[in-house]
This record gives structure tokens, C-alpha cells and sequence, in this order.
């Protein structure tokens, strides 16, 4: 649920309504088959995606993966420096450059909570979600939504393909919901808990953590499916289809919806969000250069590298550009990241389909063919 997810369902909500609520539907799909599979690979081989990768691919194709990866993160890491810095812009004032700046400070946050233990990590995560989903089920309410309108957006149409600029966003939305960088997270995450070597409790410990990941990625489909319709119902039939940006949305949503109220939990669930995929993104880096190259940098250095590369093309956006080029670049930022994807992807399902790494936990021809 990061800022990338904003503005894609913003500019699709604003411009088609809600035809790309389909997206958004079958995106969790994939991402709720796929996240299964890695947590699959990490409890039943004792291996990440990206050890696993190194395991099996000759030193040249691992590091294409690695850089492959590493541009995703980036990528990731751009929207968050980028919407932390709207939210910062919209609640407290302060010019965009310098909360592009600010943005480099949350590695202390996170770095407080790692030391602390990984379920302090999940307890922050869990209440910025919280968070984010109370600012949303609120907007809702004062939108009004037109319900049957709603159901029918979910229902893929042939002008997805067709229009240009609809599957654009559309592409955007898939990197958005199913991030390639989540997948090596997953199968290194899952691995926090401790399950036991015996078949049993293998199965057992892939029942829950599918059961988790599910309602995990159904949450996530209501709060990106929200920010479109809320989108939809507030700019599309109001005459404000070219609202493209977090910035006209913010402004926009007091007068449409009657109150400030809207536009105040709308900029906290932003900033919410923004702290939310932050740690992630920091959590993938460390376990992707961990498991392709077998290098341990410390914690701090290494989120600062990552941060400094997503800085600089967006203080440099923001300069030239303003608003409306931090806008464009947030939402090419998904694109980058469903292109990737395909390399996460495959080597995945061809793990999981392999019986002598996954021995009776192997992928059935439904499921690999599906994947």
C-alpha cells in the first residue's frame, strides 16, 4: 500500500471512473497465488527466492536478477520519498524539495524498531495499516459511492487493452499491488516463525501463513480499490477527470465532499502509507543483496544507499518540475515495477514446480499453469 498505489488508482479512478476496479481485482488475485508460493518456498526449503536464485542460476544470471531487483526497489523507494514528502507538504507546509530531504531520516525509525525485534516491526506496520484503513472507510461514507456502478468496475472490459493512456495506469496498478521486491520479502519473512522439520507441521505452517497473507492482500484490496472509487465518485462524475496528482485531490476534496475532514485523513493515510511500504522496501533491499551476493552491509548504510538513489531523481523532478512532474514520476514508478516482475515471477514458479527442492510440497499442473 504505497504512494505508488495512490496515484495510479487516483489517475484511473479521476479519468475512467470505475473501469479499473477489474485491475485492482485481478491484480490480488495474482499477488494473493503468488505471495503463497514464496512463502511455500521459504518454509519448505529453508531458502529465499533470492538464495534460492543464487542456488540454482550460474553467478552472471543471479546478478542480472540482483540489479534487476535493485531497479524495482528504487523504483519503490522513489514513491515512497515521493508521497511522504506530498503528505509532509499537505499537513505541515513544508516545501516538497525539503521533504524529499526529511525522507532519508526514517532509516533511525526503522533501525529503533529492528533492534527491538521483527514483531515491534510488525506491530507498527500492522497499526499504519489500521490507520490507513480507518482514514479510507471514513472517505467512503462521506463519497457516496453509487454501489451497482461500483459492481460493474469489476468486470474486465476490452478498452483496458485498447486505450493507450487506460492501460498505462492499468500497468502501473499491477506493479503497484503485485511488487516483485515483496516476493523475496515474503519467502524470507515467513521464515521468522519456527516450524517444525516433519512434513506435518511444514503443511501446518503453510496453511496459516496463507491464511495470514490472504487477508493481508484482501485488506489491501479494499484500501487501493477505495482510493479509486473515492476517486471515481468525487472527480470522475463531478467534471474533474483531469485530477491526476495527490496535491488536486487534497485540495479538491474538501469542497466536493462538504467538510475538511476529508481532506485531512486523506493526507494522514498518505503520510501512513508512505512509513508503511518504507519498511518493506528497507526489509526487501537487505534480504535481495543478502541472498543474491552473500553481502552483509549494515542496516543503516544500506537503507542509506537505497534512499540516496531515490532521492536524487526526485529532488531533481521536483526542482524542474514541481507537482505535476513528481505526479508523472509516481506513477511511472509502478510501470518500472510491473516490468520487472516477470523476473521474480518465473523463477518462482519454476522453484515450486521443481519436486526435488519442494519434494511433496511441489506445485500441482493447476497451479503451476495458473501461475
Amino acid at each position: 500500500m504505497d504512494p505508488g498505489n495512490w496515484a495510479s488508482d487516483l489517475a484511473g479512478g479521476a479519468r475512467f471512473g470505475y473501469s479499473l476496479l477489474s485491475v485492482i481485482l485481478v491484480s490480488n488475485l495474482m499477488a494473493i497465488l503468488l505471495q503463497s508460493l514464496a512463502l511455500k518456498l521459504g518454509i519448505v526449503t529453508g531458502r529465499d527466492l533470492a538464495q534460492a536464485c543464487r542456488d540454482h542460476y550460474s553467478r552472471p544470471v543471479s546478478f542480472v536478477l540482483w540489479v534487476l531487483c535493485e531497479i524495482a526497489i528504487a523504483a519503490c523507494d522513489l514513491a515512497e520519498v515521493i508521497g511522504s514528502a506530498i503528505a509532509l507538504n499537505l499537513l505541515f507546509g513544508i516545501p516538497l524539495i525539503w521533504g524529499v530531504c526529511l525522507t532519508a531520516l526514517d532509516v533511525l525509525l526503522i533501525l529503533l524498531l529492528q533492534n527491538k525485534g521483527f514483531r515491534y516491526l510488525e506491530a507498527f506496520v500492522i497499526s499504519l495499516v489500521i490507520t490507513i484503513g480507518l482514514c479510507f472507510a471514513v472517505e467512503l461514507v462521506l463519497a457516496r459511492p453509487e454501489i451497482g456502478a461500483v459492481l460493474g468496475g469489476l468486470v474486465p472490459t476490452t478498452q483496458i487493452v485498447t486505450n493507450p493512456i487506460m492501460l498505462y495506469i492499468a500497468i502501473a496498478i499491477l506493479g503497484a499491488t503485485v511488487m516483485p521486491h515483496n516476493l523475496y520479502l515474503h519467502s524470507a519473512i515467513v521464515q521468522t516463525r519456527k516450524v517444525g522439520a516433519e512434513p506435518a507441521a511444514k503443511r501446518e505452517a503453510i496453511k496459516y501463513a496463507t491464511i495470514d497473507s490472504t487477508l493481508a492482500l484482501l485488506f489491501a484490496f479494499f484500501i487501493n480499490g477505495a482510493i479509486l472509487v473515492l476517486a471515481a465518485a468525487a472527480f470522475h462524475n463531478s467534471g474533474n477527470q483531469e485530477v491526476a496528482d495527490i496535491g488536486d485531490a487534497y485540495k479538491l476534496l474538501t469542497p466536493l465532499l462538504g467538510t475538511s475532514v476529508a481532506s485531512f485523513l486523506f493526507a494522514l493515510a498518505l503520510l501512513a502509507s508512505g512509513q508503511n511500504s518504507t519498511i518493506t522496501g528497507t526489509l526487501a533491499g537487505q534480504i535481495v543483496m543478502e541472498g543474491f551476493l552473500d553481502i552483509r552491509l549494515k542496516p543503516w548504510l544500506r537503507r542509506l544507499i537505497t534512499r540516496l538513489i531515490a532521492i536524487i531523481p526526485a529532488v531533481i523532478v521536483t526542482a524542474l518540475y514541481g507537482e505535476k512532474g513528481v505526479g508523472s514520476l509516481l506513477i511511472l514508478s509502478q510501470v518500472i515495477l510491473s516490468l520487472q516482475l516477470s523476473f521474480a515471477v518465473v523463477p518462482l514458479v519454476l522453484f515450486t514446480s521443481q519436486k526435488s527442492k519442494m519434494g511433496d510440497f511441489v506445485n500441482g499442473r493447476g497451479v503451476a499453469a495458473l501461475a
